[in-house]
């Protein structure tokens, strides 16, 4: 496992899901073990990408990244970041960088030239991280959602 900083970055696996949960639930997107460990799968089982894990010296995942293939007739295809989130213990540490360039590296080992993220418009001090990390931002938009059932 390559290591980066402080941490090292690994696929995750099955065993991740209670650690993946709680870091969601950090950024505001509550989950259990059992529902991420059945995304986890999803993800795995239908090849959306790849989820990988920040692992501190202590053995603890700090921090994921779930990066897919965007595939879109308008444009070029593009590797987007589905997700980022760190530890609140752990930010500013070199983890989210360390994350990131695994999903850069990622996304050009499966041949596309760019990488997107979108960030909520409330999140500031993580869109002053993208940009030290030498990101533009390209637009803002609204976000439509209707539930289905």
């Amino acid at each position: 496992m390559p290591r980066d900083g402080n941490v090292t970055i690994r696929s995750a696996e099955q065993t991740d899901a209670a650690a993946l949960a709680s870091l969601s639930t950090q950024l505001g997107y509550p989950a259990d073990a059992d529902t991420m460990q059945r995304r986890l799968h999803h993800v795995r089982a239908n090849r959306i990408g790849e989820v990988f894990v920040a692992v501190n010296n202590a053995t603890r995942v700090v921090g994921w990244t779930h990066v897919v293939e965007r595939f879109h007739l308008e444009d070029e295809s593009f590797v987007e970041l589905a997700g980022l989130v760190v530890d609140a213990s752990a930010r500013s540490a070199g983890v989210g960088a360390a994350l990131l360039r695994k999903a850069e590296t990622w996304a050009h080992e499966h041949g596309h030239a760019k990488l997107r993220v979108r960030s909520n418009v409330i999140r500031e001090r993580t869109h002053g991280f993208y940009r030290r990390e030498g990101y533009i931002e390209k637009k803002r938009q609204v976000v439509f959602e209707k539930p289905l059932s």
